[in-house]
């Protein structure tokens, strides 16, 4: 649990830098999303997904 909650507070942190350091990037994302294919959302997705799955076994292994 301890690992989750770990885990959780850098995503927070990262995503609290995002908005403090780069807001006006965000809010063109945030237009530019739906323009975006559905599939390519959700192939990135996964990528990501299995990048970060990747570093904590790399990491933790």
């Amino acid at each position: 649990m301890q690992d989750f909650l770990t885990g959780l507070a850098f995503f927070l942190i990262i995503e609290g830098l995002a908005y403090a350091l780069a807001p006006r990037f965000l809010v063109e994302m945030a237009r530019l999303l739906p323009t975006i294919p559905e599939r390519h959302l959700r192939a990135f997705g996964l990528a990501a997904m299995a990048l970060g799955v990747g570093l904590v076994w790399l990491l933790r292994g």
